[in-house]
């Protein structure tokens, strides 16, 4: 049985609007998680409804640790988005994944710990998968987007999330890059991920590359300058990749075949009748699927 696509475009750093909307409107959400970093931009781009949710806001008033993660998937998953993509800005870790590039990730090390990761707890016990925390199929269309617009984009990489907000220092740099093995460094796509992963959202994230980290024996440490001057330019192609996305997943959505609007199926573990009923009015958008 197939649903409409709806995708929810959580735009990062440089990113905070979609250009050509048709019927394009600011909207504010109320959620039981809180108020969203922003309002949601909704619209139509080439037959194909359209989300756009600055991650930090408009203005870039939130910092990575203050951004309201539940609220915002909340948000998505209340007015219809089926499809979540993160674009976000990151570093590097990596020669080969050089400033301008883009990542698309495909594993997590969450290394957060200032921030609500789940909207389960007590009075409703909840586990879901994060074996394989975001979708292939969502990744594939990221690619095949990213590439029609003519960006240099890297298939598969692991994503450090730290807490930020200051940059790593060298020893940790080096450590995340050599004995963890990761490729990107990022603040923003933990605890966003598994929060998708317990709304039943597919999710793909686009890591945007900024930098090189501090590692790099070349670049010495981070200069934000350089970073906000591959930043704009990062901007402009990721609304080049966006744009493209409608033509490529289309208007039709068939149920994900890699289970990730189902993952609730048997994550709920609280007997009926001794769940929250607080708690459960809350679950309204993100587990109404299963909980009725």
């Amino acid at each position: 049985m197939t649903t409409e696509t709806m995708i929810g475009v959580i735009g990062g750093s440089g990113l905070y609007e979609i250009d050509g909307l048709d019927n394009a409107a600011w909207q504010a959400i109320e959620t039981p998680w809180g108020t969203p970093s922003d309002e949601v931009l909704t619209g139509v781009l080439n037959g194909v409804k359209m989300a756009f949710l600055p991650r930090h806001g408009r203005g870039h008033v939130h910092s990575p640790s203050t951004v309201p993660y539940r609220a915002n998937i909340d948000a998505l998953k209340r007015i219809g988005v089926t499809d979540v993509i993160s674009v976000s800005a990151c570093g590097s870790f990596r020669d080969e994944m050089a400033p301008g590039d883009f990542v698309i990730v495909d594993q997590f090390i969450d290394r957060t710990f200032a921030r609500e990761k789940s909207f389960f707890g007590t009075g409703c016990v909840a586990h879901v998968s994060v074996a394989h925390p975001t979708c292939p199929r969502l990744s594939d269309a990221c690619e095949t987007a990213a590439r029609h617009a003519d960006i240099n984009v890297h298939r598969g990489g692991t994503y450090l999330a730290m807490e930020g907000p200051q940059f790593s220092t060298l020893a940790e740099s080096k450590m995340y890059r050599e004995s963890w093995g990761c490729d990107v460094i990022g603040m923003t796509n933990m605890p966003e991920a598994k929060l998708a992963r317990e709304a039943e959202l597919c999710y793909a994230s686009v890591a945007m590359i900024t930098d090189y980290d501090s590692w790099h024996p070349d670049h010495g440490e981070v200069d934000v300058t350089e970073i906000i001057k591959t930043l704009m330019g990062n901007a402009n192609k990721g609304r080049d990749m966006v744009a493209r996305l409608p033509e490529v997943l289309g208007a039709d959505r068939a149920p994900c075949v890699h289970g990730c609007d189902r993952a609730l199926e048997f994550a709920i573990l609280t007997a009926a009748d001794k769940r929250d009923p607080a708690l459960m009015a809350k679950l309204d958008a993100v587990a109404g699927r299963v909980i009725g």
